[in-house]
Protein backbone atom coordinates (compact mmCIF):
# COMPACT_ATOMS: atom_id res chain seq x y z
CA UNK A 1 0.00 0.00 0.00
CA UNK A 2 1.35 3.42 -0.97
CA UNK A 3 0.70 6.17 1.56
CA UNK A 4 0.05 9.69 0.30
CA UNK A 5 -0.19 12.57 2.74
CA UNK A 6 -1.97 15.74 1.69
CA UNK A 7 -1.35 19.17 3.13
CA UNK A 8 -1.89 22.85 2.71
CA UNK A 9 -5.11 24.79 2.35
CA UNK A 10 -6.70 22.22 0.03
CA UNK A 11 -5.58 19.06 1.83
CA UNK A 12 -9.10 17.75 2.44
CA UNK A 13 -10.13 18.42 -1.16
CA UNK A 14 -7.07 16.58 -2.52
CA UNK A 15 -7.76 13.59 -0.27
CA UNK A 16 -11.39 13.52 -1.44
CA UNK A 17 -10.48 13.85 -5.12
CA UNK A 18 -8.09 10.90 -4.88
CA UNK A 19 -10.48 8.89 -2.73
CA UNK A 20 -13.20 9.22 -5.38
CA UNK A 21 -10.96 7.35 -7.84
CA UNK A 22 -11.23 4.17 -5.78
CA UNK A 23 -7.61 3.09 -6.25
CA UNK A 24 -7.24 0.36 -3.63
CA UNK A 25 -3.44 0.47 -3.53
CA UNK A 26 -3.43 4.07 -2.26
CA UNK A 27 -3.93 5.20 1.34
CA UNK A 28 -4.56 8.96 1.38
CA UNK A 29 -4.50 10.94 4.62
CA UNK A 30 -4.82 14.69 5.23
CA UNK A 31 -1.85 15.88 7.28
CA UNK A 32 0.13 18.89 8.41
CA UNK A 33 3.35 19.76 6.62
CA UNK A 34 5.53 19.11 9.71
CA UNK A 35 3.94 15.73 10.36
CA UNK A 36 4.29 14.82 6.70
CA UNK A 37 7.99 15.73 6.64
CA UNK A 38 8.69 13.57 9.68
CA UNK A 39 6.72 10.61 8.29
CA UNK A 40 8.40 10.85 4.88
CA UNK A 41 11.84 10.99 6.47
CA UNK A 42 11.31 7.79 8.48
CA UNK A 43 9.48 5.87 5.75
CA UNK A 44 5.98 6.02 7.28
CA UNK A 45 4.66 7.74 4.14
CA UNK A 46 5.63 7.66 0.48
CA UNK A 47 4.42 10.95 -1.03
CA UNK A 48 3.17 14.38 -0.02
CA UNK A 49 0.82 16.53 -2.11
CA UNK A 50 0.62 20.12 -0.91
CA UNK A 51 -1.67 22.89 -2.07
CA UNK A 52 -1.74 26.64 -1.67
CA UNK A 53 -3.22 29.53 -3.61
CA UNK A 54 -0.37 29.76 -6.11
CA UNK A 55 1.27 26.34 -5.84
CA UNK A 56 4.62 28.07 -5.93
CA UNK A 57 5.91 28.07 -2.38
CA UNK A 58 3.73 27.90 0.68
CA UNK A 59 2.52 24.46 -0.32
CA UNK A 60 6.05 23.08 0.08
CA UNK A 61 8.02 25.51 2.26
CA UNK A 62 8.50 23.25 5.27
CA UNK A 63 9.03 20.15 3.13
CA UNK A 64 11.75 21.78 1.03
CA UNK A 65 13.48 22.86 4.23
CA UNK A 66 13.33 19.43 5.86
CA UNK A 67 13.49 17.08 2.87
CA UNK A 68 15.69 19.11 0.54
CA UNK A 69 14.85 20.54 -2.84
CA UNK A 70 15.93 17.36 -4.66
CA UNK A 71 12.88 15.54 -3.23
CA UNK A 72 10.43 18.32 -4.07
CA UNK A 73 8.71 19.72 -7.14
CA UNK A 74 6.07 22.37 -7.61
CA UNK A 75 3.80 22.58 -10.61
CA UNK A 76 2.68 26.08 -9.67
CA UNK A 77 -0.40 26.79 -11.72
CA UNK A 78 0.45 24.50 -14.65
CA UNK A 79 -1.15 21.10 -15.24
CA UNK A 80 1.43 18.41 -16.01
CA UNK A 81 0.90 15.28 -18.02
CA UNK A 82 0.82 11.89 -16.32
CA UNK A 83 4.05 11.09 -18.17
CA UNK A 84 5.75 14.19 -16.73
CA UNK A 85 4.64 13.18 -13.23
CA UNK A 86 5.93 9.63 -13.77
CA UNK A 87 9.30 11.01 -14.87
CA UNK A 88 9.52 13.17 -11.75
CA UNK A 89 8.66 10.19 -9.53
CA UNK A 90 11.30 8.08 -11.33
CA UNK A 91 13.75 10.91 -10.62
CA UNK A 92 13.11 10.55 -6.87
CA UNK A 93 10.58 13.31 -6.25
CA UNK A 94 8.28 12.53 -3.31
CA UNK A 95 6.86 15.96 -2.52
CA UNK A 96 4.66 17.86 -4.95
CA UNK A 97 2.96 21.23 -4.77
CA UNK A 98 0.21 22.72 -6.87
CA UNK A 99 -2.43 25.43 -6.70
CA UNK A 100 -5.85 24.92 -5.20
CA UNK A 101 -7.65 25.72 -8.43
CA UNK A 102 -5.84 22.80 -10.11
CA UNK A 103 -6.86 20.10 -7.57
CA UNK A 104 -9.50 18.50 -9.81
CA UNK A 105 -7.02 18.22 -12.68
CA UNK A 106 -3.76 17.36 -10.90
CA UNK A 107 -4.84 15.16 -7.96
CA UNK A 108 -6.20 12.36 -10.22
CA UNK A 109 -3.10 12.55 -12.45
CA UNK A 110 -0.86 12.27 -9.39
CA UNK A 111 -2.85 9.36 -7.98
CA UNK A 112 -2.78 7.40 -11.22
CA UNK A 113 0.97 8.00 -11.75
CA UNK A 114 1.76 7.00 -8.17
CA UNK A 115 -0.41 3.87 -8.37
CA UNK A 116 1.15 2.89 -11.71
CA UNK A 117 4.62 2.84 -10.22
CA UNK A 118 3.60 -0.17 -8.11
Amino acid sequence: MTKILTGGVGKVEVARAIGKLGIDSLDVVASSDMDAAMKLRVGQADFYLGTCHTGAGASLGVLVGLMGSAACHTFGRSVPTEEAISALIADGKKVFGFSMDQIDAIAPLMARAIAARG
